[in-house]
């Protein structure tokens, strides 16, 4: 090995130029930085260790001449041991770097070299000299060269959006026309058959549940269960190997970036799930793998009057400090690499609240620094806007231009369609885009992301087949999972083979997926949701990497069904400017105007007055949508029209004849959706002057020719 020479600080991690690796690191508190290398992932004790030679402002680094991508590397890193200060080096332990751009293969639980139990307060202590290489993952050098040709990212408006989420393996895991040895992998996504049905669907944009590098919590390996969903990072820059189809270490970065160029062909965007609030180092209990060992006082908040212990705003055991000025770097350094390097399309953020606290009167710089940024101010960015600490729950109140995701329109939407009184009022607000949450900072109607369901809870299958959760299988006594659900089982808890009840769920899954492609806002479809899919009532199947989390792609009537309903759904809304406007709508377009672009019925015709809103069981209400009215413009400028639409929804029992609008001109309605009659043959269009609206079901009408 040659000798190592002073390399540069900036850019931080292993960087190969053609004729050697620049390795630079920063660990602020450290007197020491040994970079080892390894030859392969088989050779865990062949180890080569170099002192790093120079130290710039708080960076450690140094070069390699004819070190190639392929090389596996780590660091020990040596400081004080001294946890009531903030304080955790232990050279014994050999350390991920942070800016890795590819890492090995998982971490393995080898209790008696980690002395790591969550019940034990010593856990850095029982570690004492053991050596933790032979089981621990290695960061590796990649080649960032890749023939994207002439991709570019989409920039699809979030008003012309669908975003549908999914987990790369869960979606074709099962999937028929994707190769077997392609299933559950960056490439299986991106394979023919994946990338036609998405297309089919009509969805614009997937968005991934973490796809950073994870770790499996121990107490789950330790029951045979694994992190499915992937909220435990290490590696914010290395695309998890987990979900590569060639292991061949660094092999993930090409397959992903191969990925997002097949979407991107298929005019699909790629948003990723990201966990930058806390780590899967966990609380002081937890081990040291990374950030820990790097830098414990500069990456994690901790309590201040005895820095052995961690603020816990995520529920996980920690929180990123991105008050630090280098925490905050690594953020953004990450989010600009998978733009620039990766050509991905935006960003959700996991427990976004806790990314903007800070601690003593220090400012977080976190907003600033991206609404400055030429490059990430203008992707995708959607917040998960709430943590578990105080003031945790901050949904409406991100700036521009930030998205969220709206927990409130989930909760109502549930609520009404479940049929709890009261709750009329609040659903108009939420499916015209949440004026009240949005619009008093300048954000749009479709900085809403509008959600029923997503990974964390039921399906929407279950959300009709279940009143209580069923996570027996996650191993925590049914502990785990929220039990306010919003849920209505129709009278049986679970499957049935009632035919009432099947086509009562039915329609219920259709009332839903109408209301959430009808919404204001912009609309996010659970994968699987289309299909019916059901994870027999769990909840909270974070750790279930097995067929209760995957698609099932098997042949079935109800879900093919679904899919072909869904796909029409999504074609009206992109069909209908009116369904997915730029702008709020006002009601009256001047000050004592008769002419109205939105309007509010009861069933017996007349606008919904102050006293009616107010009425616990108004459970029937009319929405026309006047589509005549130019007020909008396309991209060139030119005014938008578009028809007139009246939506009726009934969350009653009970049917309800519903006096159709006699305005504009005297129309006639057609229908174009019926949830009580999804294929329209029963009623092709209106009849008379009323339409009689079953119970629980929605109807869209459009003024059609006289």
């Amino acid at each position: 090995m040659a000798a190592i020479w002073p390399g540069k600080p900036y850019p931080l991690g292993a960087t190969w130029d053609g004729a050697g690796v620049n390795f630079a690191l920063f660990a602020c508190h450290a007197t020491r930085v040994e970079l080892c290398l390894f030859n392969s992932p088989e050779s865990p004790r062949e180890e080569v260790r170099l002192t790093l030679p120079e130290r710039s402002e708080h960076v450690w680094h140094g070069y390699l001449p004819n070190v190639e991508p392929g090389q596996l590397y780590g660091y020990r890193v040596y400081g004080p041991y001294n946890p009531a200060h903030g304080h955790r080096f232990n050279p014994h332990k050999l350390l991920l770097d942070p800016y890795a751009k590819a890492v090995t293969s998982g971490l393995q639980w080898e209790n008696a070299l980690y002395g790591y139990r969550m019940n034990s307060p010593y856990a850095d202590l029982t570690i004492g000299k053991r050596d933790s290489a032979p089981f621990a993952p290695r960061s590796v050098v990649v080649d960032q060269r890749f023939a994207w040709g002439t991709d570019r990212l989409l920039h699809t408006p979030l008003y012309d959006s669908i975003i549908y989420e999914l987990h790369v393996k869960g979606f074709t895991q099962q999937m028929p026309g994707v190769p077997a040895e392609l299933r559950g992998t960056y490439a299986g996504l991106a394979s023919p058959a994946a990338l036609a049905y998405l297309k089919d669907l009509g969805v614009t944009a997937v968005e991934l549940l973490p796809i950073h590098y994870f770790i499996d919590d121990q107490m789950l390996t330790d029951k045979g269960l694994k992190n499915y969903w992937g909220y435990q990072p290490l590696g914010y820059f290395a695309p998890d190997v987990r979900y590569a189809a060639n292991k061949t270490p660094g092999a993930a970065v090409a397959e992903f970036k191969q990925m997002v160029k097949g979407l991107h062909a298929a005019g699909i965007e790629v948003i990723l799930d990201v966990v930058y609030n806390h780590t899967g180092e966990g609380n002081q209990q937890g081990p040291t793998l990374a950030f820990r060992g790097l830098d414990n006082a500069s990456y994690y908040h901790l309590v201040g009057d005895n820095s052995r212990y961690y603020m816990d705003y995520t529920g996980t055991g920690n929180s990123l400090n991105l008050t630090n000025q280098r925490v905050l770097q690594l953020v953004i350094d990450s989010m600009r690499y998978w733009v620039s390097e990766m050509h991905v399309d935006g960003f959700r953020f996991d427990l976004a609240r806790t990314l903007i606290r800070s601690e003593n009167g220090r400012h977080n710089a976190f907003f600033d620094v991206i609404k400055l940024d030429p490059l990430l101010s203008q992707v995708k960015l959607i917040a998960e806007p709430w943590d578990v600490g105080s003031d945790g729950y901050w949904v409406g109140r991100f700036p521009h231009p930030w998205a969220e995701w709206n927990g409130k329109y989930r909760d109502n939407v549930r609520k009404f369609w479940k049929g709890d009184g009261g709750q009329a009022a609040e659903f108009a607000s939420r499916i015209m885009g949440s004026m009240d949450l949005f619009r008093h900072n300048g954000r749009k109607p479709y900085h809403s992301i509008n959600f029923i369901t997503a990974h964390d809870g039921f399906t929407l299958r279950d959300l009709v087949s279940y009143n209580e959760k069923h996570n027996a299988a996650n191993g925590e006594d049914n502990r785990d999972g929220d039990t306010h659900n919003n849920s209505w089982n129709m009278g049986v808890e679970g499957p049935s083979n009632d035919p009432a009840i099947r086509e009562a769920r039915l329609r219920q899954i259709r009332n839903f997926l109408a209301t959430l492609l009808f919404s204001q806002g912009t609309p996010m479809l659970l994968a699987g949701d289309e299909r019916g899919r059901t994870q027999q009532g769990n909840n909270n199947a974070y750790c279930q990497d097995n067929e209760l989390s995957w698609l099932d792609w098997r042949p079935d009537a109800e879900a093919e069904e679904l899919v072909a309903f869904t796909k029409h759904l999504i074609a009206l809304r992109q069909h209908h400017p009116l369904l997915h406007r730029r702008r709020f709508f006002q009601g009256p377009l001047a000050p004592g105007s008769s002419e109205y672009d939105v309007e509010w019925l009861t069933p017996d015709g007349q606008e919904i007055g102050p006293a009616i809103w107010h009425n616990s069981e108004l459970r029937c209400i009319g929405l026309l949508l006047n589509g005549r009215v130019m007020r909008e413009h396309d991209d060139q400028g030119n005014p938008v029209n578009d028809d007139v639409l009246l939506i009726l929804f009934n969350a009653s029992h009970d049917d309800v004849d519903f006096i159709l609008p006699d305005w504009p001109d005297d129309p006639r309605w057609e229908v174009l959706v019926d949830t009580a009659d999804p294929q329209l043959q029963g009623r092709p269009q209106a009849s008379g002057e009323t339409y009689q609206l079953p119970a629980r079901s929605l109807a869209v009408l459009v003024e059609g020719a006289q």
